[in-house]
């Protein structure tokens, strides 16, 4: 039974997400073979400020960027 967990970024509409689900299922299927209703998809959104690469998080980055 194959355990998909992913983190993203919050931001993205209930649609991308969902859609986001729906290809990992899929792909999963198409490449392991694994039935779909044993499939396991779990997306985590962490808020932007709780997350950061080279000590700066996506909000910081976010905020000094030109618009």
């Amino acid at each position: 039974m194959p355990f998909i967990d992913v983190t993203i970024a919050q931001g993205r509409s209930p649609e991308q997400v969902r859609s986001l689900m729906h290809e990992l299922t899929e792909a999963a299927h198409r490449t392991l073979g694994a039935p779909i209703a044993n499939i396991r998809v779990v997306v985590r959104e962490v808020p932007k400020t709780h997350w950061a690469a080279g000590d700066v998080t996506i909000a910081e980055r976010e905020a000094s960027m030109p618009e």
